[in-house]
């Protein structure tokens, strides 16, 4: 289904912008004497596409080799409403959203560094690196609703 870093990031970077409009529309459901319960649904659903979304840009900046700049865009547009899309289109026009999953080493110095090796070796292992990424964000989600919202 995403046979590019490219289609990945897109799907992510929309359904960011999209898990936004939840949260925005529950807050306005609540601000004009709405139930509550809509912040709580469509605030679950962005944190939870949010967690999602930083854990790709992160996966794509690794495999694409990004450098902490656009890294930091991409992982911090999150934080900005429907800033996402405009990420995912200035890093696909600046040809950093550019080329394959790298699967295989090449002539690359870089491609021996461990991390590129345990990248390759969990891209090569698709399922299990899905997995453990949801893992990972399932349980950061949970921590995160231990603690409460922000503010609180």
């Amino acid at each position: 289904m995403f046979r590019t870093p490219a289609t990945l990031f897109r799907v992510l970077a929309i359904a960011e912008a999209c898990s936004w409009t939840l949260l925005l529309a529950g807050l306005l459901i609540r601000a004009l004497g709405g139930p509550s319960l809509a912040v709580t649904i469509g605030g679950g659903i962005h944190g939870f596409v949010f967690l999602s979304y930083g854990a790709t840009a992160i996966l794509v900046a690794l495999n694409n080799r990004w450098g902490i700049g656009p890294a930091v865009v991409a992982v911090g547009s999150a934080i900005v409403p429907y800033a996402t899309v405009p990420a995912e289109i200035w890093l696909r026009r600046s040809g950093r959203l550019a080329g394959a999953w790298r699967l295989e080493e090449t002539d690359d110095p870089r491609d021996r560094r461990s991390i590129d090796r345990l990248l390759r070796w969990f891209l090569r292992h698709a399922v299990l690196l899905v997995a453990l990424l949801v893992v990972a964000v399932v349980a950061l989600y949970v921590v995160l609703l231990i603690v409460g919202p922000p503010g609180r």
